[in-house]
Formats: structure tokens, C-alpha cells, sequence
């Protein structure tokens, strides 16, 4: 979308065009709807689309336009630029000496860009001023009144712009208060009375009478000029003249209108400039310089750029200046040509050959003559790329990572330019391990001077590689030599990638390792070293064993000592040798081993002390290093946080590091184990925010890991949503229906016991009741029966037995008695006329008795007992 970019004048403006398209864009901007591409050496145009205003000037500002094109279509785009007038301090804040109780009074005039809104900000030794009704601030003027000894300082007058600041500084110093009259300044009273005396073609004699030293004597006067000519209202120095003289003798330049003033300086500060002296106007002459820093440089291969700094207006002498620029090729016999140009800095000669010295001279001219002859310079057509590219380039191979290349250099007119150097070419075709090819990626290597040999480090071991060699000028790079093949030999491994101890028991221990990320050569196999630690940490004998390669990345050790802590080493080896190591450390354990939280099944802890914690699976699946503590979890509760982490760091301790968040308090720090690759965090308050972070310290480093925040859960509450259980009536409901559930089973409870059958003679025999005689027979027994319950109000109670008003018997009376019978009853004799019936009622004390019984009740005491 259309932008609007705001400058200041005199600085560089960038003017943004993001492009997006396939086949890429090819970029252009206009300006001001012109129709000619933006070029020079004023802007500079990246790859990403923006164009640089090197030095932004007034006249830049306008309308950009960039346009995209490519096969496909064509976009376009705007940009506004608006090149603002920089902020600048006219009057400045000046040195204020003040005695006690008196006034201050700070000036900060300023000049800015209509459209821009300055804010002026006051500032005693780089901190605001005091809040009190002393420091008081009126647009561009700050006054202190009644000035003591803390308002002395250094009082600053910034100025801010949306687009710029500036600011200047001015010393308060504050006096006792004298008893003699007071003054109002210490530094002297500016000069008066300036006057041109002696009047020259290229001097005057200038004279004043200085003013008030405040019993501070001048040191010295300075004396300015303006021109009104070529910078007007712009006072420069001229001279310094000593503080006890009034005059001085003033050399001057032709054709020029001079004005000056005079300024006196003493220990305290400097005076006011004078008012100033009259205008004096010296003769024009002949220029008397001519430019300076002649250069000549071609931009192409036919041409020459020649350049130079022109006068200073006051160098002028006279109107009409102008420039001879001459020029002619060296070594060769060829006469001067010349040309004159006025108001420029730089001059093109085409046609030339290719880079070609040529002697140069730039003179200037102004209506009255020449400026002196000036000395000839060497400067050179413009470079082409070079022509040849060097031969019989030959390499040596140093070791597996470094080789040494040599070639012949190019014949030096062949270069056609500024020889710059030499540049290597290189990229590896192929490894000689995987056997695989893929895209190269050529580097290059650059050497300058003439040099004839040069070194390629960090090549891969064991690996094919091609180079070239080329030179190259201020131009650009020449055509390559013939491609040289490196071959590298084997080097040693890199250390295995990762070594992991699993499996415990009490005699053995498996370790499973990764292969070296760089074998750098064909590998042999892994040589594995271990040795016990004992107690106090001393290491007990090494033992050594050569593992070949075959594909191996795991190995069990047997027959070692139980609860016992060993340390491993691990390398691989190639037929140059082993490679780095890795070391590990493990316990056998005492008893069984438990899987612990986060392992797989069959893996176990051994508390390594590093690398470990991180499972890697039995199918070798890379693992990648971490350069830094990584918190990867974080399982909370009310009171609690676990913290897991994953770390590639050997020899570390771990610490935990927590706090309330947005906490200021001290950390707390929490040691760990380092074969852990997890803790709790106990004793949190619940429903809270914490930060937390993993540390890891070495002996030589510590690395932490990215603050983590986490809540705990807040403490359990009770449900706002409406729960029907907790609703009065239907607890009211749920009690009734659980009495009467319970009511019926007491009542089937007793019903179902009244059924229980028992010995009627025992019972007889038990109570002895009178009115009840046993019917014997010859055998004198009398079978058991049972009480009859009916439907009937015939219902008896037994005889001597009292029947409460709810039907209930009495303890302590008789409950034994025979029920009346009739006809259709269910009561009948047996052959000896023995009485066989339904017995009811029976005492509390006897209910486990009547259950006795393992005869099942009738289908009419079944339903009787639900009555």
C-alpha cells in the first residue's frame, strides 16, 4: 500500500517496495510521475526492492513510484517523500554566574520545519528539574529564582521533534553574596568600537577598545568574518589576536565583501560578539589555488572519470571561474587534451582504451587569468574482467582436513585492471562412506596480492572434492583453470552421538550408543573401557574391550558387581584410530530393578549422571543435542509441579530456580541429582502463578533454561451449579422411601422366622403347661408339627398366653398352643392318632432355634408370611 516516509534533510530515506512474484520481479522506480528510471550515485537500490537515499535533500522530496514486472504482469506501487528543515538551536543557553538569591535566566531559541511541532524539555544535570515554583518555564526560557548553592549545576535545553532532537548545555554557577555592588556578569563586556584603518588590496588593519574584564583578565580576542556573496549570515574565523592588543593586521582574499566582529574571552566565558565593523570589499585577482584531489578512474572498460574538489567560494579571487581539465595517455607520445567546464566537479572522457594510465590536471580560470600550473597526476581508464586464468594448478594434501594448492599467476597485462588477488573455488562431489552424490555447494576462498599458493581448511575426511582458480580485479573474477580433484584420506570418528545405560541388574548392565554423526572414514569399531567408583570416588582398574563394528550399537556386560557404580568409556575407531570419546556413568542395582517413570518396558533408571535422562529407543532413531536445559513438561496440582526437562550436557548439576511470578523476593533454589531429568516442586500454594526455570552448571559454565509460568490448581470448591441431590425436598423423599424399604425388610424378617419349625415335646416338655398333655402311645413320642397361619379370624392364641391389643405375644407367658382346626384344614392325624399342625408364636430368645429347621416352608407359610 502507498506510504508516506518523513525525513531530515541531510540524512539518508529508505523507500520500501515488498515484492512478491515467480518468475521474480525485476524492480524499478520513477519519480514524480517521470519517465526515466531513478539512477546516480545518490540512491542505492538493494536486492529486497528499497531504494537508498544516500543524502536526502529538499529538492527529493515528492512521489516515488516502484513498478514490478515480470512475464506474468505488472504491479505497481507509491511512496511519499517529505524531506523535513532539521531542528536547530539558534541562541543557545548560555554560562549564567549568579549570587545567592539571585535570578537565572536560560535562553533556547529555536529553529525548526513549519510542519513539525517542537517540545522543548528542560533538564538540570541530566535529570528533571525540581518540582517547586522556582523553576519556572516560559516557551524557550527557564528562570530560576532565588538561586542557592543546589541549583548550581549544568542546565540542558533538549528539543524533540517527531523526527529529531537536539539539545545544548549551559553551567549555572551560583556566588556568594558580596558586599560590594553587585555585577551582573564575570565574563567581559563585548568589544566596541570596531574600525578599518589601512586600507590594502589583500589586508586592513581592524581596531577596537575592549570592554569590561569584570576582574577577569582577557586572555585573547577572536575575529570573525561574513561574506555576503557566496554564504551569507555564515560567520567564520579568521584569527586570534593576544588579550593585551587592540588591533590587528588582517590578510585577506580578492573579491571579497567583507564584514567583522570581535569577541573577547577571559577564564570565566566569552563575551558577546561586538556589533559589527563596515563592510570592506577587496580587488578581484587570479585564482591562486587550483583544486584538489585530482583523481581519474574509469566507471566502464572505454572510458575515464576524472574528479576533483572544487574552490571554496573565498577562493574564487574573481567572477567567471572555470576549470581546464587536461589529459593525455601515458607512456605513450600523445598531446594534451583539454576542456574547460564551470560548475562542476567531474568530467568523462569516452573512447578510451582499457585500463590505461593517464597523467591528469585540473586548472582553474577566472576572468582575471590562471591559477598557477598544477602538478600532473596518474589516473586509469576503466578495468575489464580479466582475461586469462592461472595455470598448472596443482594440490597436496596436508592431512584428512586440509590440502595445500599451488598454481602459476596470470601474466599481469592479462589482468586488465587493478590486480586484487586470487580466489579458490571448491565443493565436495561426493563422500567415499555413503558412496552418494548431492548438490554442491561451492565455497570460496579469497587471497590477496600476488600469491602464487594457498591453503583449503575444513574439508570433509575420507571425501572427494574439486577446486578452481581464479583471479580477479576491481571489475570482477576471470575464467577458471581447469577443475583439480581433492581426494582426502580417513581421519578419526567423531565421538559416538549419544551412550545410554539400560537395563540393570545385579550383574549386569546393557549400553546402547549411536553411531558417529562423522565417521569420517570407514568404521572398524567401537572400543568400550569401563572401570568401577567406589565410595569416595577413587576409580579402580580399567578393563578394555574391542567391540567390531558389524552394525553393533548395543553391548551387555556380565558378571559385574552388584550395587556397585561404574564409569564408561565409549569410541569408535577408523584405521587411522579412535575417535573422540564419551563417557558415562551407572549402578548395578541391589535387588530388582523398577521401570521408572517415563521408561519404556525393559528400561530401567541407573542413575546416570548425564546425556541419560533422555530415553533413546532400542531402533537407534536419532536424538537430537540440546545446547540448553529444555523444559518439556510441566504436570501441576494444588500443592505441587513436576518439572521434566531435557538436557545433552555431561557433568552437570542440575538446580530448579522458582518463584512467585512477577515476584521482586529472592529465588528459590533447589538441588537435584544429576541423573535426574525430572522434579517436584512441593509445598506450593494452591490456585497461584509461579515462574521456574532449569539450571545447569558445570565447572567452567552454567546453562539456563527459558522461564516457565504455570498456575497450580486452585483449592476444590464447592459446585455452583444447582445438584438435585442437595435439594431439600428430594433428600426428604430419598429418607422416606429408604424407612419404609427398611420397615418392610424388619417385617419380612419377622414373618419369614415365624415359619421355623422345632420340637413341640421339647417345648412341652421345656414349659410343662398343665392344660397341655402330651398324646403318648406305647412309645410315648410325639412327632413334631407345625403352626398354621390362616387368612381366618380363627386365629387362637395359645392357651396361658396374653395377646397385647396389636396382636403381638407377651414375653414371660406360654406361646405354645395347638390351632383350631376344621374341616378342609391342612392339619391331620397320623396313623397312632398323633396330631400333626401348624404351630405359631414363638419367643425372641428362640428365633435361632426355629431357623433350625431344614425342611422348606410351605407355599402357604410362604405367603402367609407377607400378610
Amino acid at each position: 500500500s502507498d506510504q508516506v516516509y518523513q525525513v531530515i534533510a541531510n540524512k539518508p530515506a529508505w523507500l520500501d517496495c515488498a515484492f512478491f512474484g515467480s518468475p521474480i520481479p525485476k524492480i524499478q522506480w520513477f519519480k514524480d510521475g517521470h519517465g526515466s528510471i531513478l539512477y546516480g550515485d545518490s540512491y542505492i537500490f538493494h536486492d529486497n526492492g528499497t531504494v537508498e537515499i544516500i543524502i536526502a535533500q529538499k529538492n527529493n522530496s515528492g512521489t516515488y513510484t516502484c513498478i514490478a514486472t515480470n512475464t506474468l504482469g505488472v504491479a505497481h506501487n507509491q511512496a511519499f517523500l517529505e524531506v523535513k528543515d532539521p531542528t536547530t538551536i539558534i541562541k543557545q543557553p548560555e554560562y549564567q554566574s549568579v549570587e545567592k538569591l539571585g535570578t537565572a535566566v536560560f535562553e533556547c531559541q529555536v529553529k525548526h520545519d513549519p510542519t513539525l511541532l517542537p517540545i522543548i524539555i528542560w533538564l538540570k544535570n541530566g535529570e528533571e528539574l525540581p518540582d517547586d515554583s522556582r523553576h519556572q518555564v516560559f516557551g524557550d526560557t527557564l528562570t530560576v529564582l532565588h538561586v542557592t548553592e543546589e541549583d548550581q549545576g549544568s542546565y540542558t535545553c533538549i528539543v524533540n521533534t517527531t523526527l529529531d532532537v537536539n539539545s545544548a548545555t549551559a553551567a549555572l554557577t551560583v556566588l556568594a553574596i558580596s558586599t560590594t555592588p553587585a555585577r551582573p556578569d564575570d565574563r567581559p563586556d563585548p568589544p566596541s568600537d570596531l574600525e578599518l584603518t589601512s586600507p590594502l588590496d589583500r589586508s586592513v588593519q581592524l581596531s577596537w577598545i575592549p570592554g569590561d574584564e569584570h576582574n577577569s583578565p582577557i586572555s585573547h580576542f577572536i575575529i570573525e568574518y561574513e561574506e555576503d556573496q557566496f554564504e551569507p549570515g555564515a560567520w567564520h574565523h579568521l584569527v586570534e589576536v593576544e588579550g593585551t592588543k587592540s588591533t590587528a593586521q588582517l590578510k585577506l582574499s580578492p573579491y571579497v565583501n567583507y564584514q567583522f566582529r570581535v569577541i573577547a574571552v577571559n577564564p570565566i566565558g566569552s563575551s558577546e560578539p561586538s556589533l559589527p565593523s563596515e563592510h570592506y570589499f577587496t580587488q578581484p585577482a587570479a585564482p591562486e589555488d587550483n583544486p584538489s584531489n585530482v583523481q581519474g578512474m574509469g566507471t566502464d572498460p572505454n572510458n575515464l572519470v576524472i574528479t576533483w574538489k572544487p574552490l571554496k567560494g573565498i577562493q574564487h579571487n574573481g567572477a567567471g571561474l572555470t576549470y581546464k581539465v587536461s589529459w593525455r595517455q601515458k607512456d605513450v607520445d600523445d598531446e594534451w587534451t583539454s576542456v574547460m567546464v564551470a560548475n562542476v566537479s567531474k568530467y568523462i572522457v569516452s573512447g578510451t582504451p582499457t585500463f590505461s594510465p593517464y597523467d591528469l590536471k585540473v586548472q582553474a580560470f577566472n576572468s582575471l587569468g590562471a591559477a598557477p600550473e598544477p602538478q600532473a597526476v596518474t589516473g586509469y581508464s576503466g578495468e575489464d574482467l580479466p582475461l586469462l586464468a592461472p595455470t598448472s594448478v596443482r594440490q597436496h594434501v596436508v592431512n584428512s582436513t586440509l590440502a595445500k594448492v599451488h598454481w602459476n599467476p596470470v601474466p599481469p597485462e592479462s589482468v586488465l585492471g587493478f590486480l586484487k588477488g586470487y580466489k579458490i573455488y571448491y565443493w565436495k562431489e561426493r563422500s567415499l562412506i555413503k558412496q552418494s552424490r548431492h548438490h554442491p555447494e561451492v565455497k570460496i576462498l579469497t587471497f590477496s596480492g600476488d600469491k602464487n599458493h594457498g591453503m583449503v581448511p575444513g574439508l570433509d575426511p575420507f571425501s572427494v572434492y574439486k577446486l578452481n582458480v581464479r583471479v580477479f580485479n576491481g571489475k570482477g573474477v576471470g575464467p577458471p583453470s581447469d577443475n583439480v580433484v581433492v581426494q582426502t584420506p580417513e581421519g578419526v570418528p567423531s565421538s559416538p552421538e549419544f551412550l545410554k545405560i539400560t537395563s540393570p541388574t545385579l550383574d549386569s548392565l546393557t549400553l546402547q550408543w549411536g553411531p558417529p554423526v562423522h565417521p569420517n572414514g570407514i568404521l572398524k569399531g567401537y572400543i568400550l573401557k569401563y572401570q568401577p567408583i567406589n565410595s569416595t570416588h577413587e576409580l579402580g582398574p580399567l578393563v578394555e574391550i574391542t567391540i567390531p563394528a558389524d552394525n553393533e550399537t548395543s553391548w551387555t556386560l556380565k558378571d559385574l558387581n552388584y550395587s556397585t557404580r561404574y564409569k564408561f568409556y565409549l569410541n569408535a575407531y577408523t584405521a587411522v584410530g579412535p575417535g573422540s570419546k564419551i563417557t558415562e556413568e551407572a549402578i548395578t542395582v541391589m535387588d530388582e530393578a523398577f521401570p521408572a517413570p517415563g521408561l519404556g518396558r525393559g528400561e530401567f533408571a541407573t542413575r546416570p549422571l548425564a546425556k541419560t535422562d533422555t530415553v533413546v529407543p532400542v531402533d537407534k532413531t536419532v536424538k537430537v543435542l540440546v545446547p540448553r536445559p529444555v523444559i518439556r513438561n510441566v504436570t501441576k496440582s494444588g500443592t505441587y509441579a513436576n518439572i521434566s526437562w531435557e538436557f545433552d550436557q555431561m557433568d552437570v548439576h542440575f538446580y530448579v530456580e522458582y518463584e512467585l511470578a512477577d515476584s521482586k523476593g529472592p529465588l528459590e533454589r533447589k538441588l537435584i541429582n544429576g541423573t535426574q531429568s525430572f522434579f517436584v516442586l512441593k509445598g506450593l500454594l494452591p490456585g497461584t502463578v509461579y515462574k521456574a526455570r532449569v539450571v545447569a552448571e558445570s565447572h567452567s559454565d552454567q546453562f539456563r533454561s527459558s522461564d516457565v509460568r504455570f498456575e497450580t490448581d486452585p483449592p476444590a470448591m464447592a459446585s455452583r451449579q444447582v445438584d438435585i441431590a442437595t435439594q431439600g425436598w428430594f433428600i426428604g423423599l430419598m429418607c422416606a422411601i429408604a424407612l419404609l424399604i427398611l420397615i418392610l425388610l424388619i417385617v419380612c424378617f419377622i414373618k419369614r422366622n415365624k415359619g421355623g419349625k422345632y420340637p413341640v415335646k421339647e417345648k412341652e416338655d421345656a414349659h410343662a403347661d398343665p392344660e397341655i398333655q402330651p398324646m403318648k402311645e406305647d412309645d410315648g413320642a410325639f412327632g413334631e408339627y407345625r403352626s398354621l397361619e390362616s387368612d381366618t379370624e380363627d386365629h387362637k392364641p395359645l392357651k396361658g398366653s396374653r395377646t397385647s391389643s396389636d396382636g403381638t405375644v407377651k414375653k414371660g407367658e406360654s406361646d405354645d398352643s395347638l390351632v383350631d382346626y376344621g374341616e378342609g384344614g391342612e392339619g391331620q392325624f397320623n396313623e397312632d392318632g398323633s396330631f400333626i399342625g401348624q404351630y405359631s408364636g414363638k419367643k425372641e430368645k428362640e428365633a435361632v432355634e426355629g431357623n433350625e429347621s431344614s425342611e422348606a416352608p410351605s407355599p402357604v407359610n410362604a405367603m402367609n408370611s407377607f400378610v
